[in-house]
């Protein structure tokens, strides 16, 4: 599977505080399934200044550590972006990093309060040619007076990405529900662990999979982990399902539940 959020570079953020953290994370990932992850940590001006330069750096000398440990997980440059005004230009210079240098990108708005202008932010970004993942919706606390907020940024183009552990009902009811509904309204595009730590919001996409295997058919949450991650990683076009919720989906190739995922990476370069 491919986890395209997670925390796990040590010291730039709220998610892993040192190495030994972040390979008994990459462990947990690898036992649970997991074969590439994007590196994202936090991009929040005043809190986390981290951008391109130093998470580049920080995933090279991580893949390193990684090799050393002998712990077979790929890892891709990301970033978790908060929004800013002038994010359309700090993207186009590369001064914050895209999903392995592809044309999506981790689009976190505040979780408390729905900021003004928000819509016209996600279109200024389309406009400029990147496609906004928005990050976990169904655990933004102003989503029960804005679900419709959620709606518009879907068709505009902006892809959904659910927390693995709303998806089981870890992060409560009220996240639990969204997750239910975004899925139920065929919604979501992909789910992410969001990891921070090995022990606090674990990594692991196998639990969340079940669940929306039951929930929308196998081969759908196969596409949620593994297909469309895939795409994103290669920069290939994708539009939000949430577009077309009627629309055919691919089914996976006849190679297993996970078999197959390095014909779908093929041309991928971390």
């Amino acid at each position: 599977m491919i986890d395209l959020h997670s925390h796990i570079l040590p010291g730039l953020d709220d998610g892993s505080p040192n190495i030994a953290e972040s390979l008994e994370m990459a462990r947990l990932a690898v036992a649970d399934g997991t074969t590439h992850m994007a590196c994202t940590p936090h991009v929040v001006p005043g809190m986390y200044e981290n951008g391109t330069e130093n998470i580049v750096r920080a995933v090279h000398s991580l893949e390193q550590a990684l090799r050393r440990a002998d712990i077979p997980l790929a890892l891709y440059v990301g970033a978790d972006v908060h929004i800013a005004p002038d994010l359309p230009n700090q993207l186009t210079l590369g001064k914050v990093p895209t999903l392995n240098r592809s044309r999506y990108f981790l689009f976190e708005p505040p979780h408390h309060v729905l900021p003004p202008r928000l819509e016209e932010l996600a279109m200024r970004l389309i406009e400029a040619g990147f496609v906004p993942i928005l990050t976990h919706p169904e655990r933004l606390t102003w989503i029960k007076a804005n679900y419709d907020v959620v709606e518009r940024l879907n068709r505009l183009g902006c892809l959904i990405q659910l927390t693995a552990d709303s998806v089981v009902g870890a992060f409560g009811r009220t996240a639990h529900y969204y997750s239910e509904k975004l899925l139920g309204e065929g919604r979501v595009d992909i789910i992410a662990s969001d990891t921070h730590g090995a022990k606090r919001r674990r990594p692991g996409l196998s639990q969340a999979f079940d669940v929306a295997a039951k929930r929308c058919g196998e081969d759908e949450a196969y596409n949620m982990v593994v297909r469309r991650p895939s795409d994103i990683l290669a920069n290939r076009p994708l539009e939000p399902v949430g577009k077309s919720t009627f629309a055919k989906m691919p089914s996976p190739d006849k190679v297993g539940r996970f078999g197959g995922i390095g014909r779908l990476l093929k041309g991928v370069s971390s």
